[in-house]
């Protein structure tokens, strides 16, 4: 199980995601769009005065069972101990304990 301070942190990013996003999303057209220079770094600043957790690259995928951000499978949503404890319990549908 992670931190609860951890699994936190991750809410508050999410948070912060969503409460900029189409700030963020308007001011990178606009810095796209723009030719002049001077414009371009008043665009710049403005974006990097938005707080830096409201960047999505910086949320962390995470086990909705356990917290756990590292060995995560993305098909699942798990991290790979909880991915083979359900696979055993046979609560993945598809999914079978492969053996040669």
């Amino acid at each position: 199980m992670a931190k609860q301070n951890m699994i936190q942190r991750e809410f508050k990013r999410t948070r912060l995601i969503n409460k900029y996003a189409e700030k963020r999303s308007k001011l990178k057209k606009q810095l796209n769009n723009t030719i002049d220079f001077t414009e371009k770094q008043e665009l710049h600043n403005k974006l990097q005065k938005l707080p830096r957790n409201s960047s999505s690259t910086r949320q962390r995928n995470r086990c909705w069972v356990t917290g756990r951000s590292r060995a995560y499978y993305r098909d699942f949503g798990l991290s790979r101990h909880v991915l083979r404890e359900m696979a055993h319990q046979c609560l993945l549908p598809g999914v079978t304990k492969s053996s040669w």
